[in-house]
């Protein structure tokens, strides 16, 4: 056990009462179906609780009194059928109730503080009204719910800034999500009738191969996702010939994420087609009758990206919420190496909305990029959605997010020693950067426009990526 995770035994023996704990985590209990009244020992000290894998169903009605400071909560994993009032906690700012049986959260019961609301997995057929009084939350996750309309007070939530609305009933999405969010940037919707509906419109691109699985010899692990694992093989195109292939073969395993269903996100990989700065997909695996027994859900093998390119960028933690992190060791770009990478994944961007794919994260964090080669991959979709004519605001919303990396890179590019062309370069991306995130949705930029404003700064050199000449 962790420092912070402690079992039910030490709990109600008393040994940890005056410890002044701020941070209590209980290893998963089942059995356990009555708030254990020990942990009001805490009182004040304590500012994150996770009663995650019990059988509780109800908090009891001294809760926010006796705990008055706390912050984060995670009842994931429980029995709770009706969202318990939290109405009059004004230090919460995170809950978490996951994979529990919701089916109604009543009006007038959500912390008002709240920041971070997770109900993935639940039943839940509509939001109250009342969400409205919520007016710091940045972050909802309610993907795998039977929603199928959002309530207009919602857009009285002037900080939203990422929404899953993935696996619900959506037929159509609220025009107000397109407008009225002048901070919201990343947006999933797949898995709904809206976006199934739009995906059967669109063709495979040409030239994806059904690989089967006994062509590849996998021989270590890449990554672990929630969505699946990433590995690396040995591709052997034809049985009759000695040539093989250094490839990345994703299997695709699970059931639902807080962005979504792996096979939604699978089937967006694919429609993605190709582009310079996306992970090259080679094509679908079949035949992976062992992997079915195991869950597998599908498979794709990737071109290998090569050596020296790094993730751009940290996820977000509880304290950031929707801001990545950055460490020493991400800095030291130079500005036109930076410009020539945000003009790849800009066109990506333009390249996948062109094909109406919102892919929904991008983030520094799902790109791998190289400082010496000025370039990056923008990888991960599974918060990807496929869209249709209806939903054809959903690019400027994801402009906002293009913003959000610019001003992250800018944090990434030295200052000192810059040349004029740099200077130039600086003002023009922090220009884009607030034209991006413009309050004003209607008013931004799409991708296509980002491009042209990119490959403006670069000139035909740096498009061309041909060396300037030194004097």
């Amino acid at each position: 056990m962790s420092n912070d995770t402690y079992d039910l035994e030490a709990l109600q023996n008393g040994s940890l009462a005056n410890l002044g704990l701020t941070k209590f985590k209980l290893t998963p209990t089942p059995s356990l179906t009555v708030f254990p009244d020990e942990i009001f020992t805490f009182g004040p000290s304590l500012t994150y609780l996770d009663l995650s894998g019990t059988g509780l169903s109800s908090l009891p009605p001294n809760f926010t009194t006796s705990l008055p400071n706390l912050k984060i909560l995670f009842l994931s994993n429980c029995a709770f059928t009706t969202f318990p009032d939290l109405s009059s906690h004004h230090t919460l700012e995170m809950v978490a109730f996951r994979h529990n049986s919701l089916t109604s959260i009543p009006e007038n019961t959500l912390p008002p503080k709240l920041r971070w609301l997770i109900l993935t997995d639940n039943r839940i057929p509509s939001l109250p009204s009342s969400i409205s009084s919520c007016p710091n939350l940045e972050k909802c996750l309610l993907a795998g719910n039977n929603l199928s309309t959002l309530p207009p007070s919602l857009t009285q939530c002037q900080n939203l800034t990422l929404l899953r609305l993935s696996a619900n009933n959506f037929s159509s999405l609220p025009k107000f999500l397109f407008t009225a969010f002048p901070k919201l940037a990343y947006l999933s919707f797949a898995g709904n009738p809206c976006s199934l509906s739009s995906r059967k419109a669109h063709k495979l691109p040409f030239g994806l191969l059904d690989i089967p699985y006994s062509s590849l010899a996998i021989s270590r692990v890449l990554g672990r996702g929630a969505s699946g694992i990433i590995s690396q093989a040995e591709w052997k195109p034809s049985p009759d010939s000695d040539f093989t292939e250094d490839v990345a073969v994703k299997m695709f395993r699970g059931s639902l994420t807080s962005d979504g269903r792996p096979e939604d996100e699978m089937e967006a990989v694919l429609l993605a087609g190709s582009h310079e700065s996306l992970i090259g997909v080679v094509g679908k695996v079949t035949g992976y009758s062992e992997g079915e027994r195991e869950g597998v859900k599908g498979g794709i093998v990737m071109s290998l990206v090569p050596r020296g390119y790094e993730v751009l960028g940290l996820p977000p933690d509880l304290e950031s919420c929707t801001r990545d992190r950055f460490t020493e060791g991400e800095r030291g770009w130079e500005m036109g190496k930076a410009v020539e990478m945000l003009t790849g994944i800009a066109g990506a961007g333009a390249h996948l909305h062109g094909r109406r794919i919102c892919h929904g994260d991008l983030y520094a964090h799902n790109i791998l990029a190289s400082k010496e080669d000025g370039h990056g991959l923008l990888g991960d979709f599974g918060a990807a959605s496929v869209y249709g004519e209806e939903e054809d605001g959903v690019e400027r919303v994801e402009v906002a997010a293009f913003g959000r990396l610019v001003g992250d890179v800018l944090g990434l590019v030295e200052e000192g020693g810059e040349g004029e062309r740099e200077r130039a370069m600086r003002r023009g991306l922090e220009e884009l950067q607030r034209r991006c995130e413009d309050g004003d949705v209607e008013g931004r930029p799409d991708f296509d426009e980002v491009v042209e404003v990119l490959r403006g700064m670069l000139g035909w050199r740096g498009v061309m990526r041909i060396p300037e000449v030194p004097n």
